[in-house]
């Protein structure tokens, strides 16, 4: 059987697709636009649109799992859960994993009343978010941000891959919500620090003004309302951000990636 992973482009969803074609499963991906997919070898390439459940047939067929996403383009929040979840218990589908930012919508409310065997993966900031930094510290050697002193536990991405991969192809993950973290609490300044010491380059921290983030977060395509949302969460995050969390190794067996590991993979990007 095959399994679908949806957002397959995307920050989380290349991973998932890579950790399942390395356990030797057949995967599907699904994309809005599939000339630009740029996926493995082997990886069907579907198109399809989450936001428009009709495009979504063909994709299903055979498919024994799926890995959802609950935001469209421009980080839209979807509104068609409930379509998307009917088509897909009738198609057959026997297991989900759902990412999702620990808000419950019409799509995590529509997953969890299915007869579907779901996994819901919450992360509350990925790694790779420290990619909006790259072009200041290449140009000016500078991080300009907002939440200076803000501490969360920021996961990799290939750690969420390997948990979906686990909980779509093993037993014992339906009806589980797995909160997802690396090993470290870090702060804006750590993460400089940290990017610093791996480039070999000094990086000095700016803290900057609420609208100058909005604006940046405006120019990667974020909709204001989810700009809304990501400041106010920043600027007082619960207290379950910063705690780590050993969900990782208990799924997988494996230890989480450190966030010096991720800028390491990625150090073209700042240099």
């Amino acid at each position: 059987m095959t399994i679908l992973v949806t957002g397959a482009t995307g920050t989380v969803g290349r991973h998932v697709v890579d950790q399942l074609i390395q356990k030797g499963h057949k995967v599907r991906a699904l994309t809005r636009n599939p000339l630009k997919a740029n996926l493995p070898k082997g990886v069907e390439v579907v198109t399809g649109d989450l936001s428009d459940p009709s495009t979504l047939g063909s994709a299903l067929a055979d498919v024994s799992g799926i890995h959802l996403i609950t935001t469209g383009a421009e980080y839209t929040p979807l509104q068609t859960g409930p379509e998307i979840v009917e088509l897909a218990e009738r198609a057959g589908v026997r297991r989900v994993t759902v990412l999702w930012n620990g808000e419950k919508g019409p799509f995590e409310r529509a997953v969890e009343a299915s007869g579907l065997e779901w996994t819901q993966l919450q992360a509350f900031e990925f790694m790779a978010n420290a990619r909006k930094w790259a072009d200041a510290i290449r140009s000016e050697g500078v991080v300009r941000d907002l939440f200076g002193g803000s501490r969360i536990a920021p996961v990799h991405e290939a750690d969420i891959g390997r948990v979906a991969s686990v909980a779509l192809t093993e037993d014992g993950h339906a009806g589980k919500i797995y909160t997802l973290t690396g090993p470290e609490s870090l702060s804006v300044q750590d993460k400089v620090r940290i990017i610093g010491e791996v480039i070999g380059r000094e990086i000095q921290f700016i803290e900057s003004s609420e609208e100058e983030e909005r604006e940046q977060m405006r120019r990667m395509g974020v909709e204001e309302e989810a700009i809304d949302y990501v400041i106010s969460w920043h600027l007082n995050p619960p207290e379950s951000a910063s705690t780590v969390l050993p969900t990782v190794k208990e799924v997988t067996g494996l230890q989480p990636y450190t966030f010096a590991a991720w800028v390491k993979e990625n150090a073209d990007l700042f240099i």
